[in-house]
């Protein structure tokens, strides 16, 4: 529908607000996508303003007088400047700025009231020829209008409305009785072009809602809501191409729950399943607005946050270890722990891309579970030890036969 690389902003203006807003109610990302549709499909664009400024001149020519050369005159100086406006629109948008979108908006109005004009003169002049050329030419752009503009379909009521509904005066001024057919066809036309507008509206939001659903679903853990490897992948890609931009380095912390099948065999997998939804909600508290936490499979949370230092990384390592070490309540009184193995890489000394890092983090993570097996291990001995000696400090010694 448009280059995804182009983002062009909403109106400002209450009534062309209003004029753009979709016949069904749609996320902000959905009406902006639409008012990029309206910036699209550049060879109705540029057709429509040949076509216009080509009849005006035909028609100017022929009658040659003053309100035929104000139109024609009209035509060419409304196509330059939105010519102008459009293209400063689509490099703002590339850009990322603001869009002139409210006077790109009103440009079109003033465009198919133009076409409304040359046919309400036309048809008032009494010259045929004129009058069929402009009336084509009027029916003709409501065609394109419609096509172009049913993202916003009020916008394309109003410039379908402003093109033809001026054909009704010019028909009763012209002074052929036969013509006073239009006051049947003009409103059967608007009304069908108008209801057919608002139909192809719905299917397209209607259709970009599941589209963005599916992306959803196909981006993000059923279980937790998280991310999920392809969501992952993505956000490391995006965020390996914002990090300059952002300052400091890219964190990828990969963690992993300790113990966790002895929650999942000892209480069962509901009770297993509970504590990876509290642990995900955990980390989500935990993070900032601008981080990234996945779930990648079984115990398994990778957590992306952009611009870090390596210190600030072991900061936010420890205090997701510190939350989800906490107690979790399980239901029917069950309260279960778990410890938290972590691994960490950052962009750029551990890798520029989300394969490298994904692996730097994931020997880190296993490294760290190895020290912590080892640390488990000697902690065990050295209760051991205390036990044995513990009979002797105490003057307990085993009586021998």
């Amino acid at each position: 529908m448009r280059d995804d690389s182009r983002v062009y902003t909403m109106p400002r203006w209450a009534v062309m607000r209003w004029l753009v807003r979709p016949s069904l109610g749609a996320p902000v990302d959905i009406e902006l996508q639409l008012i990029g549709g309206l910036f699209g499909t550049l060879p109705v664009f540029f057709g429509g303003i040949i076509n216009t400024i080509v009849v005006a001149g035909a028609i100017a020519w022929r009658e040659q007088t003053p309100p035929f050369i104000a139109w024609f005159i009209f035509e060419i100086v409304l196509g330059a400047i939105r010519l102008i406006v459009l293209s400063v629109s689509r490099r703002a948008a590339l850009a990322h700025r603001p869009t002139p979108t409210d006077l790109y908006l009103l440009l079109q109005l003033f465009w198919s009231s133009g076409v409304g004009y040359g046919a309400f003169i036309s048809l008032a002049s009494g010259d045929w020829v004129s009058a069929t050329l402009a009336c084509l030419s009027g029916t003709a752009m409501a065609g394109g209008i419609g096509f172009r503009n049913f993202g916003a379909p009020r916008l394309a009521g109003a410039m379908i409305l402003t093109s033809l509904g001026p054909l009704l005066p010019g028909a009763a001024l012209s002074g052929e009785p036969l013509l006073y057919l239009v006051f049947l066809q003009i409103p059967l036309y608007l009304s069908a072009m108008i209801a057919a507008a608002y139909s192809l509206n719905k299917m397209l939001v209607a259709t970009m809602q599941a589209e963005r659903e599916n992306d959803h679903r196909a981006k993000h853990d059923a279980l937790t809501g998280l991310s999920n490897r392809m969501g992952l992948a993505a956000a490391v890609d995006a965020g390996l191409k914002g990090a300059p931009r952002h300052g400091g380095d890219l964190a990828v912390l990969f963690l992993d729950l300790d113990n966790f099948k002895g929650v999942n065999d000892t209480y069962g997998h509901a009770a297993g399943d509970r504590m990876l939804k509290l642990a995900a909600e955990r980390l989500r508290q935990s993070l900032r607005a601008t981080d990234v936490a996945a779930r990648i499979g079984g115990d398994e949370f990778v957590v992306l946050a952009k611009g870090l230092t390596r210190a600030q990384a072991a900061e936010l390592s420890q205090r997701l270890t510190h939350s989800i070490s906490a107690s979790y309540d399980l239901g029917d009184g069950v309260h279960a722990t778990v410890g938290v193995s972590v691994g960490v890489a950052l962009v750029p000394e551990h890798g520029a891309d989300a394969e490298a890092l994904l692996s730097v983090a994931d020997e880190a993570l296993y490294e760290a579970k190895a020290q912590r097996q080892v640390k488990s291990l000697h902690s065990r001995i050295k209760e051991d030890q205390l036990r044995r000696v513990a009979p002797v400090v105490g003057g307990m010694t085993p009586r021998t036969q």
